[in-house]
């Protein structure tokens, strides 16, 4: 079960940290964006680490306030979860 977790986690962060570089591409010339809910999302899901790697090596959406403290605290609450769970279940 903790290999699926793991693989998970990777995953998740390895494409949210994808849609933070193709948004930041396109932001550059100007076409159609990745909706900000669905990175978001993402973030949610697990790929907090892949968004915040993404935002500050491509300097995206680092003015945005909801990307700029949504994603620390979405880390956050997810690292808060894991340390609940590993302690109480595992």
């Amino acid at each position: 079960m903790k290999d699926i977790v793991v693989v998970y986690l990777i995953l998740i962060n390895l494409i949210t940290f994808i849609f933070m570089y193709v948004d930041k591409q396109r932001a550059i010339r100007h076409k159609w964006r990745i909706p900000e809910h669905t990175l978001m999302l993402l973030a949610v899901l697990g790929g907090s680490i892949g968004g915040l790697m993404g935002m500050n090596l491509f300097h995206h959406k680092t003015k945005h306030a909801k990307f700029k403290y949504g994603f620390p605290l979405i880390l956050i609450i997810e690292l808060s979860i894991a340390y609940y769970l590993l302690h109480n279940y595992f």
